[in-house]
């Protein structure tokens, strides 16, 4: 028999206990077609890309399924009756893994917690701590490598005064304060 491995996406608002119920629901109309579903996973509540049907988030349910085509079409007909299915998608493959899929091992790794030893930057994450990184920070530390320009010849430090004319530029005229009146 074909091998596929199906993917769904159930609304934010429905419980865990519900998806599940959707999982056995949709095990049971492949049984029923003569397949069998291999293996089952919940990936949890997750966010989406973009909206679907005005869901932000929506519950992420895998199977890897050893069935004849009419039973994945005949799933796949009640998903899209489904109300709490807002998307689904079946790829048939040429064999099945058995172990987790990447998405179980990546909540795996964040229950390991973070690892220090990588070389990023902050204090115990295994590089300089942030306040020591130089570049544009500037900051109690000091940490700018640009210095501030010299003031312009005949101006105070924080006026520089007018912009001296380049090749090409016409004379400009004096600007107006704003709160000078016409005429």
């Amino acid at each position: 028999m074909p091998l596929y491995e199906h993917t769904f996406l159930a609304r934010q608002d429905v419980t865990q206990a519900q998806v599940e119920a959707l999982m056995k629901e949709f095990q049971g109309v492949i049984e029923e077609g003569q397949g069998k579903v291999t293996k089952q996973e919940y990936w949890g509540l997750k966010n989406l890309a973009f909206k679907i049907k005005k869901n932000r988030k929506a519950h992420y349910a895998f199977f890897n399924v050893d069935a004849p085509p009419a039973a994945v079409t005949e799933m796949e007909r009640r998903m899209g009756i489904n109300a709490d299915v807002i998307r689904f998608m079946t790829v048939r493959v040429e064999e099945l893994e058995a172990e987790p899929s990447v998405q179980m091992r990546k909540q795996d790794r964040d229950e390991r917690g973070d690892r220090g030893d990588r070389g990023f930057g902050g204090p115990g994450r295994g590089g300089p701590p942030r306040g020591d990184r130089g570049g544009f920070g500037g900051g109690r530390e000091g940490g700018s490598t640009f210095r501030s320009r010299p003031p312009r010849e005949g101006g105070a430090p924080g006026d520089r005064g007018p912009r001296p004319p380049r090749d090409g530029d016409a004379p400009r005229a004096p600007r107006r304060d704003s709160t000078e009146s016409e005429g």
